[in-house]
């Protein structure tokens, strides 16, 4: 078990390997990143599965090192995190810090994982697709060098799904049913007029 400061943010994934850059302006989470930054620079990312001040928390979050921090005025500060290891919650934690923390168990880290050859091909071709419905801009040259495992999870931080169907794909048991997820989420969002957002139920 270990003890974590959590960061509840909607939307926001991040996965062991890839990196999320943050924006910090509120007091509380600002408290948290020089807290973070004088013990192990560890922050737990985790979305919050309710709303409110005190919103519930799903079980499933990653942790993230602190690997690069910029110190800006009035307290605010750009991070950017890179991914650990997933956690799931096992309890919340009675603190008198303005940041909540958790007690949490660290799962291990799967690094070697790969996607069938079909599963890429139809992921990449999906892709393509839903970025030109989109009108994103992308280096398709650059992305067909990613690995399959910096290609899927770097889809599921990006891609502007809503905080369950994310969470779906944080939670996902393996490479091949997060692609397959994201290829499903792509195909039903790409069917919409673009004022949608995909909602899972």
């Amino acid at each position: 078990m270990t003890r974590l400061s959590i960061f509840p943010l909607p939307g926001a994934l991040l996965f062991p390997g890839m990196h999320l850059p943050l924006h910090i302006f509120e007091p509380r989470y600002s408290a948290m990143v020089s807290d973070a930054m004088a013990r192990d620079r560890r922050i737990g990312m985790i979305q919050p599965s309710g709303e409110g001040e005190v919103p519930a928390l799903y079980n499933l979050g990653c942790v993230g090192k602190i690997a690069e921090v910029e110190a800006l005025d009035e307290g605010r500060y750009n991070i950017i995190l890179e991914g650990v290891a997933l956690f799931r919650v096992v309890r919340e934690l009675k603190v008198s810090t303005p940041f909540r923390q958790v007690e949490a168990e660290l799962l291990a880290v799967e690094d070697d994982e790969q996607l069938s050859i079909a599963r890429r091909s139809s992921l990449e071709m999906e892709s393509r697709r839903f970025a030109d419905l989109q009108g994103y801009a992308v280096d398709w040259e650059a992305v067909s060098r990613l690995d399959d495992m910096s290609l899927v999870n770097g889809i599921a931080q990006i891609a502007p799904f809503d905080s369950a169907a994310k969470q779906a794909l944080l939670e996902a048991s393996d490479i091949e049913t997060r692609a397959e997820l994201i290829i499903q989420l792509m195909q039903f969002f790409g069917r919409h007029d673009g004022e949608d957002r995909v909602t899972l139920q």
